[in-house]
């Protein structure tokens, strides 16, 4: 009897944010960017909602080029990249329209800077997706 309550719970219950599945996405980039000379700074994973966004605090070096990469689980069908400067200029905005964005930068001056992942679009609105987000650099 409480197998069948158990079971009967567990598929009422909403699924999961899969941010194991969007890390292993981003470490399959975060490798292949081993190959071109780039190295990890930070990996962060998080969840997000449609339309809803995380912001990073970042300082970036002069003449250092960096690689902003994020993947999403399943569940994220568009998600999207912006660097701002630190008045909250857009600096540059990824212009793909899936769960894999990246955007490259070397900026001219050593400044912060913040990165912010957007859940633009999610293919089931009503359930969060898990994103996994990376700074890189050479």
């Amino acid at each position: 009897m409480l197998s069948l309550l158990s079971a009967a719970l567990l598929a009422s219950a909403p699924a999961l944010a899969d941010e194991e599945s969007a890390e292993t996405c981003l470490h399959t980039k975060i490798w292949d960017g081993y190959t071109k000379g780039f190295q990890v700074r930070s990996q962060v994973n998080t969840t997000l909602g449609t339309g809803e966004h995380r912001v990073y605090l970042i300082t970036l070096y002069a003449g250092n080029q960096y690689k902003f990469l994020a993947c999403g689980d399943e569940n994220s069908a568009n998600l999207d990249l912006v660097v701002y400067d630190a008045q909250g200029n857009v600096i540059l905005t990824d212009t793909s329209n899936d769960r894999e964005p990246q955007v490259t930068f070397t900026p001219t001056q050593t400044d912060t800077f913040y990165l912010a992942v957007y859940g633009a679009r999610l293919n089931d609105s009503g359930k969060k997706a898990g994103v996994s987000t990376a700074v890189t650099f050479k």
